[in-house]
């Protein structure tokens, strides 16, 4: 019986879900609104599934959502003939890229819905083929594009070519990787809501599974971003996926939680003896995270202005890292353990409130005689449009381990810098001796660790220094931890991480439904009140800091923001 572990896959240590001489269907899916009909065999993206026929996801390009079924439906009749589209049976692509044809080897089914948008140019793709290049992919796969857009199977893999790099360094040829890649890519057009166009996809789907032995497997599906737009809606979404499949079958991805340093967080803590004693309201005064983008939406604002950046980042990329910083020690590594403790954290927060927000949207700016645009510049943004493109947020957790202490979020659009990272800060020395050597700011004698998520990724720890010489001066020293010059591996993408765990089983970094439904009861009330209050946000120019109110919503708890440190 064939396995897919370590020994396949180097830079991986989990055991493997895939059995040999299984097929196995693997669906991942970047569209928005999700609708579904009666049942019907739909392979969505990355999946894995048994040979049973899953339940049709139907999208509209926008979000992300992907889905797989649970147990055997019956096939609905369909109209399509056999020879609709010409296809390549796995087999044959063994045989032609040089494989040989092991009837008790697993095949992994792969199919991207949306497949002509963004997301899957720029990251999916990519990542699949840097899991291939790195033999992390069984030896049997095959990847199906799935879109509306009319398109050849060689125009999906031109297109997917210009995407692809060969960033590893490795001994095989990349060129002759990339060929390899490509052959196994395939393309079928159909609309989302149209079970038709989805049996057709699981007829050539079967087709091209010809070489495995068995008729049994897993199926898995892959949903991106947003899980909705606030509690009810994300409960409808959570439900129709639940009709057809089960939650373990669920992967709700967040590519946030596959960034190394955020998965890095969990060892940080409990793998080092010096932080778990002060990681409470007895040390830590307060702790910011933080997200800024140098750029605005320049034609995209489209999509952005449905969300905005309180449901596109805080409600979930920040509010993720915050969940796995301050949960309590799991029983062990086991992905429900590490989601039991998620969960906890979440249904212990306070409901956001409106008097600790504030929101601020970017305004033209002229620097150094270039004119940066205001998001209502964007022709795809209603010139009335009250959506907020920064945000600040005060969030407090109601247990014995923070009780007090104020989790400051802050996440904009066209800001001074780009960059994600968690800032920890400690409180003063008690009776300090050499606070008069700090004069006044007895903010810089406070112990500061920095997390920075990206780019640049690196872990730095502030402390006070002496400053060589004869008189007794003090200085703010870094203890620095640089990935760039301490690693010299190059550092995978989060959604290479995050597809590989997927087809592994691992759930440790994707989100319960229970988790989801705690994190939208925090944020749903003070969104419906900005959208019923039609708070108007506070301008900001492209390319500053953000507005001014964030900086009096972090001193209205005794808190500086860290990033506006000249250091960094």
């Amino acid at each position: 019986m064939a396995a897919f572990s370590a020994t396949k896959c180097p830079s991986y240590s989990y055991s493997s879900s895939i059995n040999g001489g299984q097929k196995q269907r693997f669906a991942f899916s970047s569209s928005s609104s999700l609708r579904f009909s009666a049942p019907a065999k739909a392979k969505v993206f990355l999946q894995s599934p048994r040979d049973s026929h899953q339940a049709a996801v139907l999208m509209q390009d926008g979000v992300v959502v992907s889905e797989v079924i649970h147990k055997e439906i019956e096939t609905p009749k369909e109209n399509s003939k056999d020879d609709l589209l010409s296809f390549t049976s796995t087999k044959e692509l063994d045989v032609k890229a040089g494989f040989d044809g092991n009837e008790n080897e697993s095949t992994v089914s792969i199919t991207v819905v949306g497949a002509s948008g963004d997301l899957a140019k720029k990251k999916i793709f990519p990542a699949l083929f840097a899991l291939y290049y790195e033999d992390c992919l069984p030896k049997h796969f095959t990847i199906y594009g799935y879109a509306r857009s009319k398109m050849t199977d060689a125009e999906l893999r031109n297109m997917v070519s210009k995407t692809l790099t060969c960033r590893i360094d490795k001994r095989e040829n990349c060129s002759e990787k990339m060929d390899q890649f490509l052959k196994r890519c395939f393309y079928h057009s159909g609309q989302y809501d149209s079970e038709e166009n989805f049996s057709q996809l699981d007829k050539k789907l079967k087709k091209q599974e010809l070489s495995a032995s068995s008729g049994n497997g897993w199926t898995r599906v892959i949903v991106e971003k947003p899980f909705g737009r606030d509690s009810e809606s994300s409960a409808v979404l959570t439900k129709a996926l639940k009709q057809y499949l089960a939650e373990d079958q669920i992967f709700r991805i967040d590519h946030y939680l596959g960034k190394e340093l955020v998965e890095n967080l969990s060892v940080l803590r409990f793998a080092n003896l010096i932080f778990e004693p002060l990681w409470s309201r007895r040390y830590i005064r307060n702790v910011q995270l933080i997200f800024s983008e140098d750029f605005g939406t320049e034609g995209r604002g489209g999509y952005f202005d449905n969300y905005g950046i309180i449901r596109d980042i805080m409600q979930n990329h920040l509010l993720q890292i915050l969940a796995l910083f301050a949960m309590e020690t799991p029983v062990s590594l086991d992905a429900e353990d590490i989601r039991n403790e998620k969960v906890k954290v979440l249904r212990s927060m306070r409901p956001l409130r409106l008097e600790d927000v504030v929101v601020g949207q970017y305004k033209s700016h002229s620097r150094g005689g270039v004119t940066y645009p205001s998001y209502t510049d964007d022709k795809t943004v209603p010139k009335d449009s009250l959506t907020p493109t920064f945000a600040a947020a005060a969030l407090f957790i109601d247990n014995a381990r923070w009780d007090g202490v104020p989790f400051l979020m802050k996440a904009g659009k066209a800001l001074h810098n780009r960059g994600a990272e968690i800032r920890v800060q400690f409180r003063h020395v008690p009776g300090n001796l050499y606070n008069r050597n700090f004069g006044t700011d007895l903010d810089r004698a406070t112990n500061e660790l920095v997390i920075r998520v990206q780019p640049d990724e690196a872990i730095f720890l502030k402390i006070n220094n002496k400053v060589p010489g004869l008189g007794m001066r003090l200085d703010l020293s870094n203890l620095n931890l640089h990935y760039a010059a301490r690693y010299s591996k190059e550092i995978p993408d989060a959604y290479e991480r995050l597809l590989l765990d997927a087809i592994e089983g691992e759930r440790r970094l994707f989100i319960r439904s229970d988790e989801l439904d705690a994190a939208w009861a925090l944020f749903t009330p003070v969104l419906a009140e900005l959208e019923e209050k039609k708070i108007i946000p506070e301008s900001y120019p492209y390319g500053s800091r953000g507005p001014v109110g964030a900086h009096y919503l972090a001193a209205r708890y005794n808190v500086r923001w860290g990033d506006l440190d000249i250091e960094q």
